[in-house]
């Protein structure tokens, strides 16, 4: 009888202890089929999960709402299920991204708010999701820019003939500063000698920072130079302006210009002069005779003449028989 009891005792604690096994196990596992809690499934599909998987936190403002139940591959997407705590709903705008939850390499994907007004997600739908940046992408990008660097500097020191050798571009500086160490001495000397002699006042630079007078006299020139300037403005404004006024044909200028009829009567008055200058070069009219016909004039001076003959044989003669006596003589 004992006997019977003390097996019945061993099986009921192998039994009990199987059971405890099961239960640590499924707990760990992340399964949740022992302790299942109630709630609602969506899915989440990102280019890659990376590291998410089975039983890791959904989290929303840094709240736990939820747990990934599965991960999977569809098509050439990662998909991971999430079941959702019954009580928590999630706005349909809301997005989803995987986060790094410590500097050891465990995720979890992170919700989040979304509008509080808007329509939230069923149960098995989908939420938005954005990708996230890999620390590892990070790292093997700032590796190749660590290569990048290291070409460029290698390339600069093959353009300054240094043959990309270590240490020998800082050795072609040394060299060039040692090589006109001298001529920098000399620069520098000189630099300080054309400060000293504008400190005291010397050359034209030095009097126009020390001298009172010549500043003035250059503010005035310089007054005088804006006053030309002006005037000029207002010369090409006013010289615009007849411009303007000729353009639109006004005054003697733009009717000249633009006019046609005044046009017509000028070339009018210009043939006319014409024709009365070739009339008197070739002797036409009284006019043309008096200028182009030398007997004309010869008539003139013996009339002249005669007239003065008469003249002096009239001094001693009376008025009516030196009238006679000149008409005589002139006809």
């Amino acid at each position: 009888m004992n006997n019977r009891m003390q097996n019945i005792r061993v099986g009921l604690f192998f039994l009990l202890g199987l059971a405890l096994l099961w239960v640590t196990f499924e707990s760990l596992s992340g399964s949740g089929r022992l302790f299942k809690s109630k709630g609602y499934t969506l899915t989440a599909r990102f280019d890659n999960l990376k590291g998410l998987s089975k039983g890791d936190d959904v989290l929303i403002a840094g709240v736990r709402v939820g747990t990934v139940t599965l991960t999977r591959l569809t098509g050439r997407q990662a998909e991971a299920v999430l079941r959702i705590d019954p009580d928590v709903r999630i706005a349909s705008d809301a997005f989803a991204m995987v986060a790094q939850s410590s500097l050891l390499g465990t995720n979890h994907l992170e919700v989040t708010v979304g509008s509080s007004n808007g329509p939230q997600l069923e149960p098995g739908a989908a939420i938005q999701t954005r990708n996230t940046v890999d620390m590892n992408e990070v790292i093997a990008k700032l590796g190749s820019l660590g290569d990048r660097l290291e070409q460029v500097a290698t390339e600069i020191g093959k353009s300054l003939g240094a043959g990309g050798q270590s240490g020998s571009l800082f050795t072609r500086i040394d060299k060039l500063v040692t090589d006109n160490g001298p001529k920098l001495t000399a620069t520098v000397a000189n630099l300080q000698e054309i400060t000293a002699k504008i400190s005291r006042g010397d050359g034209t630079i030095g009097r126009l920072l020390n001298d009172s007078k010549m500043h003035d006299e250059l503010l005035a020139s310089v007054s005088e130079i804006k006053g030309a300037a002006t005037d000029a403005r207002a010369f090409v404004a006013n010289a615009q302006g007849i411009f303007d006024q000729v353009k639109a044909g006004k005054g003697a200028l733009g009717t000249l210009v633009y006019d046609e009829q005044a046009g017509n009567e000028i070339k009018l008055a210009v043939k006319n002069l014409k024709e009365v200058s070739d009339k008197l070069n070739n002797g036409q009219g009284t006019l043309g005779k008096l200028i182009s016909d030398d007997s004309l004039l010869r008539e003139t001076q013996t009339t002249m003449r005669k007239l003065d003959r008469a003249v002096d044989g009239l001094s001693d003669q009376g008025p009516i028989t030196a009238l006679g006596t000149a008409a005589k003589s002139l006809f």
